[in-house]
């Protein structure tokens, strides 16, 4: 004899409550992400990559550009390291505050 699960409405309506509310937080924490889009190139032992970041100040999306760029062009954590402490080969603010 197989058995039904039936869901109750008010079980259902907190189910789809849940998630639109989880889905308008997503997206209201992310917009606060991008008020500062930078492209930053990084050159380290020969080799160079530019890459472009967002964050909510321009401090965190500086360094998260120079990051991803020196991911990029380094090897182990020690170069990705040393290549963070080195002055970047150019920085471009994009559209934002």
């Amino acid at each position: 004899m197989a058995t039904q699960h039936r869901i109750s409405a008010k079980t259902g309506i907190v189910i789809v409550a849940t998630i639109i509310g989880l889905a308008v937080l997503v997206f209201w924490s992310s917009m606060g992400l991008t008020a500062y889009r930078v492209e930053v190139c990084m050159a380290y032992e020969g080799r160079s990559a530019c890459r472009t970041a967002s964050g909510a100040d321009k401090e965190s999306a500086l360094r998260t550009a120079s990051d991803n760029a020196c991911a990029q062009i380094s090897s182990g954590m020690t170069d990705s390291m040393a290549c963070g402490r080195s002055v970047p080969t150019s920085v471009k603010w994009l559209d934002g505050k």
